[in-house]
């Protein structure tokens, strides 16, 4: 089974624009997926209760992270939303039950300081130190013309921590996520630019990009 858990300390990240995409990613390859949501804001299991019947489905997954448990049989993905300020017993209770943590990060002050003190603690945790899971980060929302893109960029070359890519900022996760959708349940015609951006995402976790067309 496949297991990702989507982290990072401060709200407003893109969690859980990072997790239900992909999920959804999953679900359109044929892959039997749970979303478990630890946020109390349940933001992505409300995602979840406005998609459309007819799309590739997803279970839904209220997870309490200081309860760990194994997902129904014949789950082979699982993806989990975290809320803001996981840290301790229950970061170290959600780290033991994946295989992947992928943080996504935005490019401000705010962020990166926050990102600063989460990477430190993380590269502490014993799942991450024995390699019994992997830690990448996701850039998000991410103009590269921009200075602030920049010094995103020169932080994260300065930790030991894999940047998997750069996910831009575009109103279409904004308007798939109002219909519980995806950028994976959009006509290629119109997100192919940032499909594209996805596959060292893919690729990290052990996806071959090269099926692309047939998802």
């Amino acid at each position: 089974m496949r297991s990702v858990l989507i982290a990072n300390p401060k709200g407003g990240s893109g969690k859980s624009t990072l997790a239900t995409n992909l999920a959804a990613y999953f679900a359109a390859g044929g892959s039997k997926v749970m979303l478990g949501d630890v946020d109390r804001q349940q933001t992505a299991l409300n995602w979840l209760a406005r998609r459309d019947a007819a799309l590739p489905g997803i279970a839904g997954w209220e997870v309490e992270p200081d309860q760990p448990k194994r997902p129904p049989r014949g789950t082979e993905v699982v993806v989990l939303d975290s809320p803001a300020g996981l840290r301790g017993k229950k970061l170290a209770a959600l780290l033991s039950q994946v295989g992947h943590v992928i943080v996504p990060i935005q490019p401000s002050p705010f962020d990166i300081w926050a990102g600063e003190a989460f990477f430190e603690q993380m590269l502490e945790e014993k799942a991450i130190r024995k390699q019994k899971a992997f830690m990448a980060v996701v850039g998000m929302r991410v103009d590269p013309r921009t200075r602030s893109a920049r010094e995103l960029e020169q932080f994260l070359a300065r930790h030991d921590v894999p940047v998997l890519g750069w996910l831009r900022d575009t109103q279409l996760y904004v308007q798939a996520a109002a219909a519980g959708m995806s950028l994976f349940d959009l006509p290629d015609s119109r997100t192919a630019r940032d499909r594209e951006a996805w596959q060292p995402i893919l690729r990290w976790l052990g996806e071959d990009p090269r099926a692309w067309c047939d998802k």
